[in-house]
């Protein structure tokens, strides 16, 4: 009955969408906010030349370059203005959450309703400048010594000028990108940078779907593989649109209260515990930590002597955490299921949580109050979070399993398909939101019409 509820209310708001002149514009906002950054991708960084640069990107593959370029659509590889995207804001964002939760002062703010919380973002703020700030420099430093040993030179004049130049853009980048995110989030449809990010993703599939085309002409790859492709990728969107709704709901009983008409009525409402609680972070923590090392050694470029035991032991490590190499996807694994019960227990606190409802007067049945009702959280918690983190664990690591037995590279793996799936719906939730807004707002109107002719 609530199934054939849903679909009629569905039904009826997608009936008025033509009516919803206030929906439609956030829309027509929101793309035209997405065009603005898609074209900012291809505005090359000053000093830079983009035909070596594109060269010599090519002999780095592999390493942390690709994830911060998957997020930011190839503004990367293409040194743009906005070549570190906003993932300097996320960095600085879980930093913060991570202080919040550990700092007694920083906790105590977090804790001050709205005044806190806007005091936590403008911290947020500073640390992605000084972050933005810190790898502009670097990203600076590595492009006038990047492809020197091969003769190729991506700066056009190396020097403390352009290094000072390719901060202030690329910070100034950053923040314009966490300005057009705010201004999605308000005046448009969805999280603005959610909404960045996935467009950074989606933008590289006609690349993907072009090189799966080229590869079946030329007979490199079979049609047996992107058929298996094809059915794993819809597969693993069903599964993380079952999981990522997933929730364990316990029930939370009220004392009774007296009604209007004396009646004694008792309150219940359910305490909502995810299933997957830490999103989207123990694969990109994961991976990032794994890809880092590839990355340094691939930026020194030839200045390891291979020749000595040190760098003889340094290949040979690297050559084992390469994509789809046993070592490297037991250690991702590993690394995502420690993230997931590692974030977990930052952001979820059972003791605040069942100190809040002593305090409301709430208790689960069956649970004493107080100490019993936080051991039970925690146990409860820990169990869901088992069954999320290998959810997550496989569907991060099965991805790399397909790409290292069939050697066709997908474009979504994933930590991107969690994040175009996990945006998608939430954007379509919040647009389903706006139409039976817009679908109550009609009938109360003309409930006051009706009212008034009477």
């Amino acid at each position: 009955m609530a199934s054939r509820a849903d679909n009629i209310a569905s039904n009826m708001s997608l009936a008025n969408f033509s009516k919803a002149t206030e929906l439609k514009n956030r829309i027509w906002f929101t793309i035209g906010a997405l065009i603005v950054f898609r074209f900012l991708s291809f505005v090359p960084l000053p000093g830079v030349n983009p035909l070596i640069l594109g060269d010599l990107y090519d002999q780095t593959r592999g390493g942390i370059l690709d994830l911060f370029n998957t997020f930011s659509g190839g503004s990367l590889e293409r040194m743009s203005l906005i070549a570190l995207g906003v993932m300097p804001y996320i960095t600085a964002s879980i930093v913060v959450q991570l202080a919040a939760a550990l700092h007694p002062s920083l906790a105590a703010l977090k804790k001050e309703g709205t005044v806190g919380r806007q005091k936590l973002n403008q911290y947020t703020r500073y640390g992605t400048v000084f972050l933005c700030a810190i790898q502009g420099w670097f990203l600076a430093s590595g492009l006038e010594s990047f492809g020197a040993q091969s003769g190729m030179q991506a700066v056009v004049d190396p020097g403390i000028m352009f290094r000072v130049g390719a901060v202030i853009s690329l910070v100034g980048g950053t923040m314009f990108l966490l300005w057009l995110g705010e201004q999605i989030t308000s005046r448009g449809i969805g999280n603005g940078v959610s909404l960045i990010i996935m467009a950074g993703i989606v933008a590289q599939f006609p690349t993907f779907v072009s090189n799966l085309g080229s590869g079946y002409s030329e007979g490199s790859i079979a049609t047996g593989i992107i058929v298996g492709l094809i059915a794993m990728v819809i597969i693993l969107i069903l599964v993380i649109c079952f999981m990522e709704r997933a929730q364990r709901r316990l029930l939370i009983q009220y004392p009774k209260r007296a009604t209007q008409r004396g009646m004694m009525q008792a309150d219940r409402s359910h305490l909502p515990l995810k299933l997957n609680t830490a999103g989207v972070i123990p694969p990109i923590f994961a991976s990032s930590l794994l890809l880092l090392p590839l990355t340094i050694t691939q930026f020194a470029g030839n200045s390891v002597d291979t020749e000595s035991t040190t760098g003889s032991l340094l290949q040979s490590t690297l050559q084992y955490l390469q994509h789809g190499q046993p070592l490297y996807m037991a250690l991702y694994a590993v690394g995502i299921i420690f993230f997931c019960f590692f974030y977990t227990a930052i952001v979820f606190n059972p003791e605040e949580t069942a100190e809040n409802l002593k305090k409301n007067g709430g208790f689960i049945p069956g649970i004493r109050p107080g100490k019993r009702t936080e051991e039970y959280l925690d146990y409860v918690l820990t169990r869901i979070t088992v069954i999320g983190a290998i959810y997550l664990t496989i569907v991060c690591v099965l991805p790399e399993y397909m790409i290292a037995q069939t050697g066709v590279p997908l474009f979504l793996g994933g930590t991107s398909l969690l994040i175009v799936v996990n945006v998608t719906v939430d954007t379509i939730s919040q647009i389903q939101s706006h139409l039976l807004a817009h679908q109550y707002g009609d009938l109360i109107k003309k409930a006051k019409l009706k009212g008034r002719m009477r």
